[in-house]
């Protein structure tokens, strides 16, 4: 993974609001839920014979069709990789033969990535096993955000 994420510290302020034990509890809670989707999610991805890495990438390639493709690039950025690191991973997909390069037809110095239709087959399955846990898991997350916009206690 790359530093970007990692290298960001919890801003201090001596204006921060002093939390209360729910606060701490709906925190946890929350993280526990995201935990249990992302543990599904992984275990999911690599029953298909994928990596966690890989599902996200073939994920967000199909997820960037409406809005003109994927490069490299924006699976970089994306999937918050190095560039070098995302074009390591395109390579592995590309030798699965689950994706594809094309050079842009509008500047050809990028490459856009597409789906095989092997990767679209298996696409299709693990987005449908994972909307089913959304919606298993979906209404205790959108309580906890609730909770949290409006600063209320739970229930």
């Amino acid at each position: 993974m790359s530093s970007k994420a990692s290298s960001k510290k919890p801003k201090s302020s001596s204006s921060t609001k002093a939390l209360t034990t729910s606060d701490y509890e709906r925190l946890a809670d929350f993280r526990y839920a995201l935990r249990q989707f992302l543990a599904f999610s992984q275990q999911s991805a690599k029953h298909a014979g994928l990596t966690p890495q890989q599902h996200q990438a073939l994920l967000a390639i199909k997820g960037s069709q409406a809005r003109g493709g994927m490069s490299v690039g924006d699976l970089s950025d994306r999937l918050i990789l190095r560039h070098h690191s995302a074009v390591e991973l395109t390579d592995r997909l590309v030798r699965a033969r689950l994706v594809t390069r094309e050079e842009a037809t509008q500047d050809g110095r990028k490459v856009m990535l597409s789906l095989t239709a092997d990767a679209e087959a298996l696409l299709l399955s693990l987005s449908a096993s994972h909307m089913e846990e959304l919606r298993r898991v979906g209404p205790g997350l959108s309580e906890l955000i609730l909770q949290f916009s409006q600063g209320s206690q739970p229930q």
